[in-house]
Parts: C-alpha cells; structure tokens; sequence
C-alpha cells in the first residue's frame, strides 16, 4: 500500500498477534448497538464503503450458510468477491476473505494500524471506544475498498439489523434468512421487535429476499418494505423451493422462482439448507435480472453444489461417526431435530453440548431432548460461559415430560474430557453429535481435525 506506515512510534502494531490483540482488547466495550462510532470512523477515512457493491445478510440463522452459497456462486461465475462474516471458527483472519482466501496476515496489521489512531481520536471523545465489531467492521471496509477490490462484498450482520454497525453500507440487495429467539436482551423478546431490528437492513428502493415464516414476523418486513419501497421477494410468495431428495452425501430441491425454476444440488445437509440457499438464488436471480450479473447456469449449478460451511451440521468424523452443528437458540436446536433423522440413521444419539448463559436453554432442550440417548453437558471455553451442572439442572427440570425414559446423562465440564467421553460412547451404529456454543464448536472442530493454529472467537 503507499501509505504503509513506518516507525514504531506510528505503527505501534508490529505483528499479527499484536493488532489481533489490540482488536480483541476492545471487547470489554461490549456490544453497543448503534452506528455513531462506525459513521466517524468512516468519515475520518472518506467513506470509503461508498465504492463497494453489498449484498446485506440478516437473519436469526442460516446467515453464514447463505453467505456461503452466495460466495461459492459469484466465485465460480468468474466474480470477485469480498466475504466478511463472524464468528469465526479457525482464525480471527477467517471474517475478512476475498475469492474464499483470508485476508493476509501484513495486511491486517497494516489496516490495524491506519485504524489505531483513529480509534483513540474517538475514545477520546465522548462517543467512547469504538469496540471490537465496529474495528472489525472498519478494516474490512478498509481491506475491500483500499486493498482487494471486489466487484461484490458478501456481508453478514452482527447482531440484529437497524442499529447493527454493518448497516453503515448501502446494499445492491438484502437478505432476511429468518426470524427467531435470539440475542433478545438486547433485539427485544417478541417476533415483531426482532423482525423490526431485521428488518432495519431495507433501504429505500434496494430489493429484499426473505425466508421469514411467522405470519408476525412476516408483516413487519413486508410494512418495512413498502414503507422503503423496496421490493420484497418472500418465500411460499414470490418465489418457492421443495426438497426432492436428500441422503449423508447431499441433496436436491427444486426453485420455484419470478423469472425461472430449476433444480439445485447441494451437499450441505439438512432441509434448512434449501431454505439457505433458496434465498441465496433469489437473490442472485434479482441480480442476474435487475442489475447485469452474468451468471451462467452451469457455473451457477456448480458454485451450490460445492458450497461448503464449517460447523454447520458438518460430519468431521467417520470412525465414530461425529457431526457439529452450532445451532444455539430454540430454532436452531427445532432445526437440527428435523434433520438429524432426515439426514441419517443411527442406533443411538449421543449429543455434547455446551452452552454460553445468556441463551434460551430450556426452549432449546424441549425441542432436541426427545431424540438423545446419551446427554455429555460441558462448559464452552469461554468467558460467558454456562456452568455445565447449572445446564443438567435445566434437562432435570424437563427430563419427565421431553426426555427418553433410559436417557443417559453425563457432566463433565471439561470439553476435552466431554470429547473422549463422546468419541468413547459413539459406538459403529450410533451418531454423535457436538452442538451449542460456536466457541465449543470452534475447538472440538480444531481438535479432531488436527488444526493447531486455531485461534477461535467471536
């Protein structure tokens, strides 16, 4: 870059594991919802979001997956593209890649850097520290529009929507996967508040693709929408899709679009994953219709059928057979209950998991009790993490009207034990499954892939 920084004194990050560090210091700022801190940082630096081309990702779930889809597409069809999603399950370089590559480890300290001053300038002022997120989302502004850029940048939210620090951009096209309980201590705890959060991404005249199901949920987006006048592409509305068929290897849905239907492969697994990438299509169809985007059909077909997302009911394991799955939240846990039996046959369900406190646990418990055979509650390692005794106080309290009348339950709160405890426990017929906190997922992942540069994290 030509404005590299030289000197110690002004680039005071000078490595990899400094800057990461200083960005992760910021997390004592919490989540301050609200765009004030991003909007000067922007200003300072020229707005330089205003270059980029964004697709805005909302949703309860599936945000990831479909950020997945879309990228895997765009690449194949010849684009460049931007991705910047969160959490991250390997490398805090994972939120910020360009055509499916992380961002290089120079470049990150070298952003970091231009960035530093900036942040103490607005620390200093009574906005108060910009916090980890806001940073994050800065310097991959910065990275896309100064460094890489790509003809498109695939953007997922944080939190919520309206007040979410993503929404700083002005997006081609806009996604709401769905509408759940989740993060409602700060979304607010019914459906219509959420979706109103969700729904804040809607800008005037920019086009909305929504997977959102709840008739409540459902009339908020659409008021947004029109008030926005922008137009909305709602799933079972404008556009439909239906699973054909579905095995361990993957599966076939039809799209029932506006403009055209085809059949879709996918190898990701579970019926959610239509409804993913359903509304990822639609939204490229709305690009491919609207705004140019050459797309051809074989590459397109391709770019589903190679989508790939770590975490998210993925098989890491053959011997025993083990699957992580992160689904966290009440519509998570209905989701992989629907599919697990979908997907595969077992004689037993062996299920770890381990949870952050702030989650709706007993709703989630209620939806996945009904299946497991043998129950490994453990600990997350993490700081907002959930005592794993405080959890089976929870399954005790459900177990007589949800649970398997034999069901085995077993506290460990160490997640490495839980893991020998699981692999030990999974017998050849059996199915184990880790699920609950990214932050578990992240590091039973690393582990049995062998991956030792894992740094995980929010």
């Amino acid at each position: 870059m030509s404005d590299t920084i030289r000197g110690s004194e002004a680039a005071p990050l000078q490595s990899y594991d400094e800057a990461v560090e200083w960005i992760n210091g910021l997390i004592p700022f919490g989540i301050r919802p609200g765009l004030e801190r991003i909007e000067q940082l922007m200003s300072r630096l020229g707005d330089p979001q205003r270059h980029l081309k964004f697709i805005h990702i909302a949703g309860t779930n599936g945000k990831g997956s479909t950020c997945a889809f879309l990228t895997s597409v765009l690449l194949k069809c010849g684009y460049d593209v931007g991705t910047f999603t969160s959490p991250y399950i390997t490398r805090f370089t994972n939120r910020f890649q360009f055509n499916g590559t992380d961002i290089p480890d120079e470049t990150l300290v070298s952003l970091a850097n231009r960035l530093y001053p900036l942040v103490k300038e607005i620390a200093d002022s009574e906005l108060g520290s910009p916090t980890m997120f806001e940073v994050s989302t800065a310097l991959a502004i910065l990275y896309y529009a100064t460094v890489a850029f790509p003809d498109v940048v695939v953007w997922e939210t944080g939190l919520g929507g309206r007040m979410d620090v993503t929404n700083i951009v002005n997006p081609i096209v806009s996604i709401i996967t769905n509408v759940g309980y989740d993060h409602t201590d700060i979304l607010g705890d019914t459906l219509e508040q959420i979706a109103g959060e969700k729904a804040g991404i809607i800008k005037p005249g920019v086009p909305v693709v929504s997977c959102a199901s709840q008739p409540e949920a459902i009339q908020v987006i659409r008021e947004t929408a029109a008030k926005q006048g922008s137009t909305l592409y709602l799933a079972g509305e404008r556009f439909a899709y239906e699973r054909l068929r579905g095995d361990e290897t993957g599966q076939t849905f039809s799209f029932i679009g506006p403009f055209r239907q085809m059949k879709i492969d996918i190898t990701m697994l579970g019926d959610h994953q239509c409804s993913n990438a359903a509304g990822a299509m639609m939204a490229l169809e709305v690009l491919r219709q609207y705004m140019a985007f050459v797309l051809d059909d074989e590459e397109l077909l391709e770019g589903f059928r190679q989508t790939a997302w770590a975490g998210r009911f993925e098989q890491v394991s053959t011997s025993p057979r083990i699957v992580l799955d992160g689904a966290h939240n009440p519509e998570g846990a209905q989701t992989l209950a629907k599919s697990l039996p979908q997907v595969y046959s077992y004689k037993k369900l062996v299920l770890m998991m381990g949870m952050l406190s702030n989650k709706h646990h007993e709703a989630y418990l209620q939806h996945i009790l009904p299946l497991v055979d043998v129950l490994i509650l453990t600990e997350p390692d993490f700081r907002r993490k959930m005592n794993a005794a405080e959890l089976a106080h929870h399954v005790e309290k459900l177990q007589p009207s949800y649970a398997k009348t034999d069901l085995k339950i077993i506290v460990e709160g160490d997640w490495k034990k839980a893991l020998s405890l699981l692999q030990s426990h999974t017998e050849a017929e059996d199915l184990g499954v880790v699920s609950g906190s990214l932050y578990l997922i992240a590091d039973v992942r690393a582990t049995l892939m062998d991956q030792t540069d894992s740094e995980k994290g929010w």
